[in-house]
């Protein structure tokens, strides 16, 4: 039996009501603005999203376009994905964490901190060596240039916590160059640091995501040549909804959305390989 506006409808009716006001969020969000718009005529809420640095410009455009279609909120925070995952672990507010190590959010899972199976991989990222436009260092010859004197300092991401800073220490230690060059490493307390470390002056190179490279103020300041993909191990990106996500059901429409056709665009634009497949 329907129900009128005013009048409460059986506990079925609610049972069905989430999950259709989720496909309702992303498929209007999918066909554009103004069915986003006729879909949020009431505010819908606000989710908190952490995302791993390497996000940066990518997610706050993401976020952009969906409070623009559906009329929530979404609020970014930009962080290690090492430091994320602590965070969470100590009952952190986030309703998804997007991931730059799809190993972070399966520990989650497997800590009870997330639903089983439940981890999307969303993007496979890569990395860059990084130079300001007027360094003369021959980048043509990969990381082998860093063996050049004149670099005194190299910036990556602390790979304590970041994925990238352990894609980039894989990739010097295989290059046979690690540890001609370790003692000249700095590091940042995530990706977007080492970036702006390298972007700054205060390093010479950067081994960065191809994310940021593409993005400004690196993409106008500075050149890169990509990191043979063999020299590290995939940069495999996972994200997932907290079991303690203050808002989960808008939270899944949120991941939903990540993975719409535009979306998928959006993030090979910003470097993002695509798996074929987001369940892993």
């Amino acid at each position: 039996m329907s129900t009128k506006p005013g009048i409460r409808g059986s506990t079925a009716g609610a049972r069905h009501a989430v999950p259709l006001l989720i496909a309702g969020l992303v498929c209007a969000v999918a066909l554009g603005p103004a069915a986003g718009a006729q879909a949020a005529q009431k505010p819908c809420g606000t989710i908190t999203v952490a995302a791993a640095s390497d996000l940066s410009d990518a997610m706050k455009e993401i976020a952009a376009n969906y409070e623009k279609a559906t009329g929530c909120t979404v609020r970014v925070s930009i962080g290690s994905s090492g430091n994320f995952l602590t965070q969470i672990e100590n009952g952190a507010p986030f309703d998804v964490f997007f991931s730059a190590d799809i190993a972070y959010p399966k520990k989650l899972e497997s800590e009870g901190l997330a639903a089983p199976g439940s981890t999307v991989l969303y993007a496979v990222g890569k990395i860059v060596l990084w130079v300001r436009q007027d360094s003369r260092l021959d980048i043509d010859k990969g990381l082998a240039a860093l063996r050049d004197p004149s670099v005194r300092k190299i910036a990556i991401a602390n790979p304590q916590h970041a994925p990238y800073g352990r894609a980039a220490e894989q990739a010097l230690r295989g290059a046979r160059i690690y540890d001609a060059v370790k003692d000249r490493l700095v590091l940042g307390e995530n990706i977007s640091q080492a970036a702006q470390f390298a972007e700054s002056g205060n390093a010479d190179a950067g081994i960065v995501a191809l994310s940021l490279a593409q993005s400004p103020p690196l993409k106008d300041e500075g050149r890169y040549t990509p990191v043979p993909e063999q020299l590290y191990a995939p940069i495999q990106q996972g994200a997932v909804v907290p079991r303690a996500a203050p808002n989960p059901q808008m939270a899944q429409a949120f991941l939903d959305y990540v993975r719409t056709p535009g979306i998928v665009a959006l993030l090979a634009r910003y470097g993002f390989t695509l798996p074929e497949n987001g369940k892993k």
